[in-house]
């Protein structure tokens, strides 16, 4: 008697769900908090003088409505990609393909910029770092590892994220606190009679050092609970980020009270270790050149968790090749997505410099917080019971939001607006491509 035959359908890999919310809110602070706070006190006292403190105010107003409506629009979601899946639902395959695009080049852009800057301060404890060949290896083994970290399990890497955010917050709230203590009666808030254009400026630049936290919205598809942790996340690590950058900028100003030492290239280069020296002496500011060391490493952990979830996204969506999309059929994380995005950071950190990846970052970052601002509502008409976060006061959140972007945008020189340009002529050969390949 013949046994019975039974067919089973294998079933596909996933990722796994280990994401949780407080999880969640360190990729936030650990994808905001990178090298700006370390090179930015200087530049918003030049621009403001002693209002400086409410320029970050400004700042933190404005990207608080970004964020906002980066939190409604991502509670609507569980899968990968953050903002190149936000607005291909939203406004279909060629709006995400460019959204694609601009949110994946910051990524490269960003990480490779904090791999360049990694090498630049590694160079003032081993001089032969920045050398060619000394160069290359420091990279390659510096990114490598983050590759092979990752591979492994998203745990690991979640893992590696929060310890790093933890290590660069917490030596910073020290130096806030020793700085305030010694300093506080030094500081001094006053009135600006800059033009306008210098809080434009001052004001776009700490937008830029607020930016990031778009990173952290792009593995939903391993968060717990997506249209909760979200918004927490979001708005948490918004708050612990603007009291932190307020208060380095108070111990900043408290510090160095000289407006002519704002000039002076020591202080122009490195103005919180400058700050440090004034109440710690020289091994404060050998401690804030070792703050920056872990700052752009734990930078880099959250690239490496975040980026190639979008390139998983694109695979998974058919807009690249399908290969991006596969699971590692024992770590069940998107390995083959990692290690091309490990091999592009490596390309654009040897190849490029810090500047150069830095200005195509900034470039890129304002046409994605412009989309999702301009989702919100019309995901609120099309889908007006949906399970989600809901925004209080209509449409003026995102409204302003987009209204914010678009001021932004009028600083931009004419060579990013030619970036901008190349960047988008690239996204549409591939939507032509995805969707001739669709059509096949």
């Amino acid at each position: 008697m013949s046994q019975p035959t039974t067919s089973q359908t294998p079933q596909p890999v996933t990722l796994v769900r280990a994401i949780g919310r407080w999880s969640l809110a360190a990729l936030v602070i650990n994808s905001i908090i990178g090298s700006g706070i370390f090179g930015l006190p200087d530049d918003i006292i030049r621009r403001v003088g002693a209002s400086a403190p409410w320029a970050y105010a400004i700042a933190a107003l404005g990207m608080g409505l970004i964020m906002a409506s980066f939190a409604e629009v991502a509670s609507q979601f569980r899968e990968a990609g953050g903002p190149y899946l936000y607005a291909r639902v939203t406004f279909g395959r060629f709006a995400g393909v460019q959204m694609g695009w601009f949110a994946y080049l910051v990524r490269i852009t960003s990480a490779a910029a904090n791999a360049n800057l990694f090498v630049v301060y590694l160079a003032q404890f081993w001089p032969n770092a920045n050398a060619p060949a000394s160069r290359s290896a420091i990279l390659i083994v510096l990114i490598g590892l983050f590759a092979l970290i990752n591979v492994r399990g998203v745990k690991t890497g979640a893992r590696v994220s929060d310890a790093f955010a933890v290590i660069k917050v917490l030596p910073i709230v020290l130096f806030a606190g020793a700085g305030l203590w010694f300093v506080g009666a030094n500081i001094h808030v006053g009135a600006s009679h800059a033009p306008g254009t210098e809080w434009l400026q001052a004001v776009l630049a700490l937008v830029f050092a607020f930016g990031g936290f778009e990173a952290a919205m792009m593995p939903m598809g391993e968060v717990k609970d997506p249209r909760r942790d979200a918004p927490f996340a979001l708005f948490t690590g918004l708050a612990i980020v603007a009291l932190v950058y307020l208060a380095v900028q108070l111990v900043v100003m408290g510090a160095i009270t000289d407006p002519a030492a704002f000039d002076r290239p020591e202080v122009r280069d490195r103005p919180v270790a400058e700050a440090a020296r004034v109440f710690m002496g020289a091994t404060g500011a050998v401690l804030i050149s070792v703050l920056v060391l872990c700052s752009t490493y734990g930078n880099l952990s959250l690239q490496f968790l975040a980026a190639p979830r979008l390139l998983f996204a694109f695979g998974e969506q058919g807009d690249f090749p399908r290969g991006l999309a596969a699971v590692h059929p024992r770590f069940r994380t998107p390995y083959v997505a990692v290690l091309v995005h490990a091999t592009l950071v490596c390309a654009f950190a040897i190849f490029g410099s810090f500047i150069w990846n830095a200005i195509l970052s900034a470039v890129a970052r304002l046409v994605t917080y412009s989309i999702v601002c301009a989702a919100v509502p019309v995901l609120r008409r099309r889908h007006p019971d949906a399970p989600r976060l809901r925004l209080p006061g209509g449409w003026l959140v995102p409204g302003f939001g987009l209204a914010f972007c678009a001021v932004l945008v009028t600083q931009m020189e004419t060579a990013h607006a030619w970036i901008a340009g190349a960047v988008a002529a690239s996204a549409v050969v591939n939507w032509l491509y995805a969707r001739r390949r669709r059509a096949a």
